[in-house]
């Protein structure tokens, strides 16, 4: 099976990644959180970001990824961006939008730093494993984060397959704004948290960071 598979911010999808230090020498806690990026980091459009002028982080929400971090988290980005395959803008423009995210959150809090950003750049009509509400940008972001904590090389995978994956840390979960987001948690098993677009990931910090709380059940 030839797979479209996601891609990867400024890097090939498989490399290594070199994850940055926790603050205050945390250590992993096994548990990953992947984002959806419009509606939870930043505001929305129904005519999309189509450039980095138009991205504006959400009130809150480099704090919120702090908290995260200053709680063993690693941060995984994973955002549908069909523009690209419908030939609205280029991987360019997205990587420039994406640069201004990076540095913005930096900005208004150093700690809030994200460890990997993925995305589908394919249309619905392609039928990608990597486009939500299919999982394949949060398997990918398993094995990219679990072997990098390790250490290790990933090798290059030619498709995703679940037999592949690291277990997921019971706190792992998946924060977006739309069914296809819970979908794609549901699908990936692991908590999902859906936010009102206008606030985004500080909606749901506090439930994200109790263990009791086994995220909203969707279908």
């Amino acid at each position: 099976m030839n797979q479209l598979l996601p891609y990867r911010h400024r890097a090939n999808l498989f490399d290594k990644l070199q994850l940055s230090p926790f603050p205050e020498n945390r250590i992993w806690n096994g548990s990953i959180i992947y984002l959806d990026r419009d509606g939870v980091l930043n505001i929305g459009s129904e005519n999309y970001i189509n450039n980095p002028e138009e991205l504006i982080i959400l009130p809150g929400v480099a704090d919120s990824i702090a908290r995260l971090k200053k709680n063993g988290f690693r941060i995984c980005i994973v955002t549908n961006q069909s523009p690209i395959n419908r030939g609205f803008w280029s991987h360019d423009m997205l990587e420039s939008i994406h640069e201004k995210l990076i540095d913005e959150l930096k900005i208004k809090n150093k700690q809030a730093v994200l460890d990997l950003i993925l995305y589908s750049p394919y249309a619905p009509f392609e039928g990608s494993i990597a486009r939500k509400p299919s999982s394949g940008m949060l398997m990918a972001g398993n094995l990219i984060i679990n072997h990098s904590e390790r250490e290790e090389l990933p090798r290059d995978y030619n498709e995703l397959d679940t037999h592949d994956l690291f277990d997921e840390g019971e706190m792992s979960a998946m924060v977006g704004d739309r069914l296809v987001d819970i979908q794609a948690g549901n699908a990936h098993g692991v908590r999902t948290f859906l936010v009102n677009p206008d606030l985004g990931l500080p909606q749901v910090i506090d439930r994200i960071l109790d263990k009791n709380d086994k995220g909203d059940v969707l279908h």
